[in-house]
């Protein structure tokens, strides 16, 4: 959860109307995949975190507006 807080105080200004969230999927222990809130109008934290890409059994830490 830190690093995903970490990556959302990252985009903090750059992403209104939509808050600055952040993503980190973590699968067997270690962090597979993170992602951040696109600038407007781009994708949200979740969706850049995946990418398209599946992630079976894995766990994603998301934040709400830091």
């Amino acid at each position: 959860m830190a690093r995903a807080l970490e990556l959302a105080s990252a985009v903090r200004g750059y992403t209104s109307p939509n808050p600055s969230v952040g993503a980190v999927i973590v699968q067997d222990g270690e962090i597979v995949a993170e992602g951040a809130t696109s600038a407007y109008p781009g994708a949200h934290a979740e969706a850049n975190a995946l990418a398209g890409r599946q992630f079976p059994g894995a766990t994603m830490y998301v934040t709400l507006e830091p």
